[in-house]
């Protein structure tokens, strides 16, 4: 999986690109083809939306599904957090769409 981080009108803490990889690179234990994902960092100047001035956005692409979580929060990283969580939910919900639960037991068992 491709990782690509971009930031706008914001300069990203040195530890940020680590934490960032590694909470990504942990979502490939769903059988969800994901080819790559870019990170979207923005930082609003405006005083006025005070704990929400932080925004990111996750995109996937490739040839899996279109995916995009987004997170706002008071630093970088609590938006992170955020967007991972509501990627994460939607790749969980394409992992258990995409098993086999046996239904073809039950079919056997039926009176004929």
């Amino acid at each position: 999986m491709q990782i690509v981080i971009n930031s706008r009108n914001a300069q990203l803490a040195e530890d940020f690109t680590g934490i960032a990889t590694e909470k990504l690179k942990s979502l490939e234990r769903f059988s969800i083809k994901v080819e790559s994902i870019k990170v979207e960092v923005k930082h609003e100047s405006n005083p006025h939306h005070g704990k929400n001035s932080h925004y990111v956005s996750l995109t996937t692409h490739g040839a899996g599904p279109f995916l995009r979580g987004e997170g706002d929060g008071f630093n970088d990283l609590a938006a992170f957090d955020k967007a991972v969580v509501n990627l994460e939910l939607q790749i969980r919900k394409l992992h258990e769409r995409s098993k086999d639960y046996g239904h073809d037991e039950v079919a056997a068992h039926l009176p004929r």
